[in-house]
């Protein structure tokens, strides 16, 4: 056998191994990514239409603890989260604000609440919750809120329904980020995913409401997908104008 030939049978068995490595990759069950300053995004996954799904959550580092915004969607990593942030930052989590009352963002409520972490909604997403005998926060705002954990101070927004009729957003002032949850969609995102508890007329008016109370951002969280682009609130403008038509 040439030398040539040899060369050629190695070239194919290797991209035979990468093709059914690629082929074998697993979709990570919890990632952890550092956003800006104190900020971190984890994105845990569930199937959504037959696919992976990724859906984003929010903490941030004080000198009181950690703050969390939304829980895992994957129950299975209530846990790992803690013991990651744990590890990673030697704090433990002390907050969290779920901010619609879908199980993608409360799931994880009562389990934080038996850690003795506090845990907050608003008054309209604990009504659904306690409607539905979903999980339930310890306590509740019942209007615009600003909280001070530490060195920061961080409020809650409610421009009006969307994605449901409870979703808020959360404002961080001094680090300029707009934490979106599930009422703006990624970039990503082809569609507006579920909209069995949507009020699309009233979405758009929702936005604008979000984007004049807040409009100098510069770093925008989606409930689900990609999150690295600020375009995302104007994308989910564009995906309900399509959608109206």
């Amino acid at each position: 056998m040439t030398t040539s030939n040899k060369q050629n049978i190695i070239l194919v068995i290797g991209l035979f191994l990468s093709i059914s490595l690629f082929g074998q990759t697993q979709t990570p069950s919890l990632k952890i990514t550092h956003l800006t300053g104190d900020f971190y995004v984890f994105t845990t996954y569930q199937t959504f239409k037959d696919k992976p799904m990724s859906s984003n959550g929010l903490y941030f580092l004080t000198g009181k603890g950690v703050v969390m915004i939304d829980t895992p969607w994957d129950s299975t990593q209530f846990q790992p989260l803690l013991d990651s942030i744990k590890l990673k930052h030697k704090k433990k989590v002390v907050l969290c604000i779920a901010t619609h009352s879908h199980d993608d963002r409360t799931g994880g409520l009562q389990f934080l609440k038996q850690k003795g972490v506090r845990t907050y909604t608003t008054k309209k997403t604990d009504d659904i919750c306690k409607e539905r005998g979903e999980k339930r926060p310890e306590f509740y705002f019942t209007k615009d809120t600003t909280f001070k954990v530490g060195k920061y101070s961080f409020q809650t927004f409610y421009g009006g329904e969307g994605h449901t009729k409870d979703n808020i957003v959360i404002w961080f002032g001094q680090d300029k980020i707009l934490y979106g949850g599930c009422v703006i969609k990624s970039t990503e995102a082809t569609d507006l995913g579920y909209v069995g508890e949507s009020n699309l007329r009233a979405w758009p008016i929702t936005l604008t409401n979000i984007k004049q109370k807040f409009p100098n951002y510069k770093f925008i969280i989606p409930g689900h997908q990609d999150w690295t682009s600020i375009n995302s609130l104007d994308h989910t403008l564009d995906l309900l104008q399509q959608s109206v038509k």
